[in-house]
């Protein structure tokens, strides 16, 4: 592509040389910031004002983005801060440092903000150029380095402030806007047809593994009530169990945590897992944290090992769970964790029944807190669900491994094309926003 006729350097490292005639500004030259608050998972209802809380940006971030899924009262709408049209959001907190300072542009006519939502709001630029050139990679590399944080990571909006962005002059804001759009609305279609595929094939997992691990492999069992609502009838020969029945649970302890100062780099330590190191109840080790051989000695409980299964107690994705597999390396968690050991059943069978909507039903109505949910141990523990035979366990396992294999393959075919349509997407914003090439 075109490149423009002369470049200097911008005096920042990150964003080295930049068109000529544009400028570089920090963001607190542009405008004022205003943080969301006062909405929790509590005031949420069916309908009544719009309401954004700070998933529906990381969980559903595009530039596009103007569609709210939850409603609060008007009672609690007057104590909340509103957007406007144009107004730029950013996600404050989240579970690793990917999830934090996402931006949309706020595109709708009326919304309440909740959680930790920092709003950014400027009159004399384009906000749609503001938003691409926030998303950047260099503005996630800023981004990285002045998070904090153990359990929730946070970026706080002082720490924006000082972000430094380059400025074309606002008609060339307008045409690189409009080209971004035009482009990445493509490649977003793309990705919402791949996770489209990938959603409608763990419905269909979903299905066979509620169906197996909650009425079993023979269609003509005689059933019974199980004496649980939400479970209904079971077969005949089964019975009804705690978790805490069949396996123990271990966290890690408050005086154990750990801080920035324990992160070391790969090579120096063990991984300390988390919540992004857990999709579609398997493991993924692509992207992993390292904590120092110290802190993992400290709490050799919470070593983890092939064979147990990871549970979410904490953060966005409460309730999620996977069994441990393939670890490549001496591994403990981080405090968002609880992990299941000493199991007195098939542990793959338990890590089947933490997936059925049977569990998810439970933790659900177990979940407290606002901005940050959680789950208490003692409860996790209390979950009940329908147990079966040692056999059945084994031949339940055996059946939802081989109906999953062929789902999972066209699941992680599907995930890689997503991730080279990111990957393109990131790389023509950085190019644009830039200055590296010329759409004007």
């Amino acid at each position: 592509m075109e490149r423009y006729n002369e470049y200097k350097d911008s005096g920042v490292q990150w964003l080295g040389e930049i068109p000529s005639h544009w400028e570089v500004r920090r963001l607190n030259t542009f405008g004022l910031f205003a943080k969301g608050g006062g909405i929790s998972r509590d005031d949420l209802q069916d309908d009544g004002k719009p309401a954004i809380l700070y998933g529906d940006i990381y969980t559903k971030y595009n530039i596009y983005a103007d569609n709210i899924i939850n409603h609060i009262s008007e009672s609690i709408a007057e104590k909340s801060i509103r957007v406007f049209p144009g107004d730029i959001l950013m996600t404050g907190s989240g579970e690793t440092k990917e999830d934090i300072g996402k931006t949309i542009v706020f595109r709708g006519e009326e919304a309440y903000i909740g959680g930790d939502v920092i709003i950014f709001r400027q009159g004399k630029n384009n906000s749609a150029f503001l938003s691409y050139a926030l998303n950047s990679q260099f503005a996630k590399d800023y981004r990285y380095r002045e998070s904090k944080g153990e359990i929730i990571v946070h970026i706080y909006a002082n720490n924006l402030k000082r972000l430094y962005l380059p400025i074309p002059p606002l008609e060339e804001q307008d045409v690189i806007a409009s080209y971004l759009d035009t482009v990445t609305s493509k490649i977003d279609t793309a990705i919402a047809q791949q996770q489209k595929m990938i959603d409608l094939l763990n419905e269909r997992k979903q299905i066979i593994i509620n169906n197996a691990v909650t009425k079993g492999l023979n269609p003509n069992v005689k059933m019974k009530d199980s004496g649980v609502d939400w479970i209904g009838e079971i077969p005949e020969g089964w019975k009804v169990k705690k978790l805490k029945h069949v396996c123990q649970a271990f966290g890690r302890i408050g005086f154990r945590g750990y801080s920035t100062t324990d992160l070391v780099d790969e090579g120096e330590g063990c991984i300390t897992l988390s919540p992004s190191n857990m999709r579609d109840g398997q493991m993924q080790y692509e992207k992993c944290t390292y904590l120092s051989w110290e802190k993992y000695e400290e709490s050799p409980e919470i070593k983890i090992f092939n064979g147990d299964i990871l549970f979410v107690k904490t953060g966005s994705t409460y309730g999620k769970s996977s069994l441990v597999d393939n670890l490549p390396l001496e591994a403990t968690i981080n405090p968002q964790l609880l992990v299941f050991k000493n199991f007195t059943c098939n542990n793959r069978f338990l890590a089947r029944v933490l997936q059925t909507t049977t569990i998810k039903t439970q933790v659900e109505v177990s979940v407290i807190g606002g901005t940050i949910p959680t789950i208490s141990q003692q409860k996790i523990l209390n979950y009940v669900f329908p147990y079966p035979t040692e056999d059945e366990q084994e031949a339940i396992v055996a059946y939802i491994e081989n109906k999953s294999t062929p789902i999972n393959a066209a699941i992680k075919a599907s995930e890689r094309q997503i991730s080279l349509l990111q990957e393109r997407k990131q790389i023509i914003i950085n190019e644009v926003v830039t200055g590296k090439v010329k759409v004007c």
